[in-house]
């Protein structure tokens, strides 16, 4: 299964607060801060709920 890396790139601030928790949730405190994640359904459904904030990379 491929891997994907999320880096958080815009703040938090003025996110609600369930986007937050989903930052939270995935590793990301501040900005430029980056975690690595198997690709799955659950993952990809909390990136897209916070894409705005994020860039996501596919790792091989």
């Amino acid at each position: 299964m491929t891997k994907i890396k999320i880096t958080l790139r815009r703040s938090k601030i003025g996110a609600s607060k369930r986007q937050k928790r989903t930052l939270t949730a995935l590793g990301l405190g501040k900005i430029n801060s980056s975690s690595i994640h198997m690709k799955a359904p659950p993952i990809c459904g909390m990136v897209r709920k916070i894409e705005h904030l994020v860039s996501v990379e596919d790792i091989k």
